[in-house]
């Protein structure tokens, strides 16, 4: 049975995806991930508040049976996104006097995705509250969290805030407050954030602030775990927001025929001996959400590739393409790399990194495999990085 009691009057009924190992086609799951709902029982009305994926909306419905629920009147919709919104049809469907609430601009995506009638809204404004009896419901916008509509349910009387996808984390557990471990809670927020919140860091920095300013008592995200402990997770974001980077370098690679690695074997270790941290990364094998988790604080990013037909190699630019959708809070960056006969590599690269707020270091290509002068223009080049870092405040 998935239905678990959060508090007295409001219970978990939402769904784990286990086994689900990709998120939006492109970045993977390593330990799943859940879609979080909730159903909290007023006094004299009832409130679903947000749904399932639509390919788990029959755990949903089996988790309202459970609790034998009779009657919803309200399905409160804060983001439009169909691993929350999806299961509404099928919600009104079972409820058919249930309304949606949400604000006008959620309202108008959810016509156009799911094709909801009008006249099943209820349309709110930024702090309008809804009563259920006992318990009152107020909603706080909370726009490009990380679509322009979404926005926060907060339960006045338990002081208990449901996020949705604002403060979520990548993790399927039975545990609906958290395994024990501490590490893999934080390692999957940082996920979740890295690929799925970090292009929006300027607008998340001004909502953190309001939710720091409202002190709940509880955070319930829409994937993940609930945080008994918000300041846990506002921290977390705090940090992952804020300007400051870590001392190190991640060097985002891929070698043809081996002269390109050893660039890369050579710059990490003169990095490693300037005290900067290196993390290789080999495109062709390494995971691309564990590289956006690095983004998250990394300093430095160096990508390194050899010439084919002319360019860099398309899992290189397919990274930074990658890296330059997600804007992460990087310094600097460089690029190197081999070729045998020539090309436009180093162009191909620039041109992805344009929303990349970085300082570019002047580029090494060397001409097949490296002699002792090009390993010269590599440590050059790590000690520029060092300097870098060191002039920001991050290496003594």
């Amino acid at each position: 049975m998935a239905v678990q009691k959060v508090i007295e009057g409001i219970y978990y009924v939402g769904s784990r995806h286990w086994d689900r190992p990709i998120f939006d086609e492109l970045l993977e799951l390593p330990k799943g991930t859940s879609y979080n709902a909730y159903i909290v029982f007023g006094s004299q009305k009832t409130a679903l508040i947000d749904t399932v994926d639509p390919c788990k909306t029959h755990e949903l419905l089996r988790n309202l049976d459970v609790l034998n629920v009779k009657e919803i009147d309200y399905v409160i919709a804060n983001h439009a996104e169909q691993d929350h919104s999806g299961s509404i049809p099928a919600v009104l469907e079972k409820y058919p006097s249930a309304k949606v609430v949400t604000n006008e601009k959620c309202k108008a995506l959810l016509i156009d995705l799911l094709e909801i009638k009008e006249d099943k809204f209820i349309t709110v404004n930024d702090n309008d509250t809804l009563s259920l009896g006992d318990k009152t419901l107020q909603f706080m916008f909370t726009p490009w969290v990380h679509w322009p509509e979404t926005m926060s349910t907060y339960l006045v009387e338990e002081k208990m805030l449901f996020t949705c996808d604002f403060f979520g984390s990548h993790i399927a557990t039975s545990r609906i407050f958290g395994p024990k471990d501490e590490k893999l809670i934080y390692e999957g927020a940082k996920r979740y954030y890295a690929e799925i919140m970090m292009p929006f860091r300027k607008n998340i920095q001004k909502n953190v602030q309001k939710v720091e300013e409202l002190n709940p008592s509880m955070i319930l995200p829409g994937h993940g775990v609930i945080y008994k402990n918000p300041q846990f997770i506002i921290d977390a974001h705090k940090k992952w927001i804020s300007d400051d980077v870590d001392n190190e370098a991640l060097i985002i690679y891929i070698s043809m025929h081996g002269s390109t690695k050893e660039l890369v074997d050579y710059l990490s270790d003169i990095l490693i001996e300037q005290g900067v941290h290196a993390r290789p990364y080999n495109i062709a094998e390494a995971s691309l959400g564990e590289i956006a988790m690095d983004l998250v604080d990394a300093a430095t990013v160096v990508f390194a590739s050899p010439f084919i037909l002319a360019g860099v190699h398309p899992k290189i630019i397919a990274t930074a393409y990658l890296a330059n959708a997600l804007r992460p809070k990087t310094k600097f960056a460089g690029i190197i790399g081999s070729f045998g006969w020539g090309g436009k590599g180093v162009e191909h690269i620039k041109s992805n990194l344009a929303n990349l707020n970085v300082e570019l270091f002047e580029p090494v290509y060397i001409k097949g495999k490296p002699k002792p002068k090009d390993f010269e223009q590599i440590a050059a080049l790590a000690k520029k990085i060092a300097d870098k870092h060191r002039e920001i405040g991050i290496l003594k």
